[in-house]
């Protein structure tokens, strides 16, 4: 809808200015999963900060931004209602190393393997939730302490508010890319609403509805530096039977939904990130928050993508919005407070704008009713339930139909062309479950000198499948006859060894899909 992305190359300059647009959008963010987890604001915001520094430094994804979520926030409350914020620690600390292990087995190559009707639910459910908690900030507590929608003048001027920062996103880059648009529309929003004294809902007042009455008159972003402690817990078998459930679920959507982000990325970027590294940068960062007193989480996709729409591309920009939040908990915490809670929402809605798939609309008339229904499933439940949730359901619900779909696995039609070559055109998906009958299709011995695969139909998912190929070539270079590979991706040629010299490219008509493979993260 919106052309959205400013910048195909990062620089420094751009890094910087990004980042510091989301250490903006980071600390209402963090503050309100801080109390959906039933902790205080400052657990929120150092979680923001040691998440965002350390995936940014060792995670696989450049450009991706990570922090409290509301994800991993909900799985928390009952464990800090019923034990305390020192289990919480120690859930934390437990679900990194469960996320490092993750990583060590390669676990994360298997996101490749998430069908793209499930990915599109994703992006949709996920914009359409961003959206819903957007509508939040438009409530306020009246004299009785009941949450009621916003009226006259108050709702007028924020409405307003909301409208000239999308404006000026949408306008700005038009006439100039120098500094990020987001980052011109959340200051310039903010010095109006100071200049003229108008009445606007700001940071600090979003904190202070979440206090005890007898609270709010201290309350304040300003902190410390958070410090080492080991959790005050008993190290024994009881404590770790309470912590486990909450670890292993902390652990599993962490991963899903920071991997699911780093597709994302990839596809909005044309890169590739590295999922396992991601699997690892994500462990360390969750297990240092369960030694400095953070509540973790995971990669945030709304801050992910003001950060690829501002224009920052590498781990800097990541590195800046972690500093730049540490350095308004301890130098500028007043800066911070005044900012108006319009802004931030007009930011988010531009996220919503720029993250939902219109295209996806249009897709349906084309795709088949089963994909259709998996979308609409995978939507639908991001929406009502969770995200994680949502993904698990849309890759059960996937591999149930491309069972019943692809029962008779990989077919192949072959004729001979105009030169006397053998052309095998293949229909259906090469993987583990195909391989064998893939081979099958082939005759070396009997086939005449220059044999044609064309992929043109097909699809080669994971690495069994690019060896299944390897293994062809290999029979056929062994017979003396020549082999033609056609309309295959870049990364399935760039894992072949034997088959890598007979691919035949045409960047017009090669097709461009990940596979899942070790090799390549």
């Amino acid at each position: 809808m919106f052309n959205l992305i400013t910048s195909k190359d990062g620089t420094v300059k751009n890094d910087v200015l990004s980042g510091i647009t989301v250490a903006l959008a980071l600390v209402p963010e963090a503050v309100a999963f801080a109390f959906v987890a039933g902790v205080e604001p400052m657990v929120g915001l150092y979680a923001a900060f040691m998440m965002g520094l350390i995936t940014s430094i060792a995670g696989g994804r450049p450009g991706m931004i990570s922090g409290a979520t509301g994800a991993t926030a909900v799985v928390m409350v009952a464990l800090v209602a019923q034990h305390g914020i020192q289990y919480l620690f120690a859930a934390v600390l437990l679900a990194g190393l469960l996320q490092i292990v993750a990583g060590i087995f390669k676990l994360g190559k298997f996101i490749r393997l998430v069908p793209y009707p499930v990915m599109l639910g994703f992006v949709n459910g996920l914009a359409i939730v961003i959206f819903l908690a957007q509508l939040g900030q438009f409530k306020i507590f009246d004299s009785l302490g009941n949450l009621v929608w916003m009226q006259g003048e108050m709702l007028y001027i924020m409405l307003g508010l909301v409208l000239l920062t999308m404006a000026i996103i949408f306008f700005l880059p038009k006439l100039t890319t120098a500094v990020p648009a987001s980052l011109v529309a959340i200051v310039g929003v903010t010095v109006l609403v100071q200049v003229l004294d108008l009445e606007a809902r700001t940071v600090i007042d979003f904190v202070r509805d979440m206090l005890p009455e007898d609270q709010k008159a201290a309350a304040t972003l300003a902190g410390e530096l958070p410090s080492f402690a080991i959790p005050m817990v008993p190290f024994t078998f009881e404590t770790l039977y309470i912590i486990l459930p909450t670890a292993v679920i902390i652990a599993l959507i962490g991963l899903i939904e920071s991997l699911l982000t780093l597709s994302l990325i990839d596809e909005m970027t044309d890169t590739r990130g590295q999922g396992n590294r991601e699997c690892m940068g994500q462990g360390l960062a969750n297990t240092v928050n369960g030694f400095f007193g953070g509540m973790g989480g995971c990669a945030m996709i709304g801050q992910s993508m003001i950060n690829i729409n501002s224009g920052g591309r590498g781990r800097l920009s990541g590195i800046t919005a972690a500093l730049v939040l540490l350095g308004f908990i301890l130098f500028a915490a007043p800066l911070i407070e005044m900012i108006p809670l319009a802004a931030l929402v007009g930011v988010m809605f531009i996220v919503v704008i720029g993250t939902f798939e219109w295209a996806s609309f249009k897709i349906i008339r084309g795709v088949n009713k089963e994909d259709a229904f998996v979308l609409f499933l995978v939507t639908a439940v991001t929406v009502i339930a969770d995200l994680a949730i949502a993904v698990i359901v849309g890759v059960i619900v996937s591999a149930l139909v491309f069972a019943w779909k692809h029962a008779t696995h990989i077919n192949a039609r072959t004729h001979n062309d105009e030169d006397g070559w053998k052309v095998y055109e293949l229909d259906g998906p090469l993987f583990f479950g195909s391989v064998l009958h893939f081979k099958e299709l082939f005759d070396p011995q009997n086939d005449p000198q220059d044999v044609v695969i064309d992929f043109k139909e097909s699809r080669v998912w994971d690495s069994s499948g690019v060896d299944a190929i390897d293994s062809l070539a290999g029979k056929y270079q062994e017979v003396g006859k020549k082999l033609h590979i056609r309309h295959i991706s870049p990364e399935c040629r760039q894992l072949m060894t034997k088959a890598q010299k007979y691919v035949e490219m045409n960047l017009n008509e090669d097709p461009r899909y990940h596979v899942a493979s070790n090799k390549l993260g």
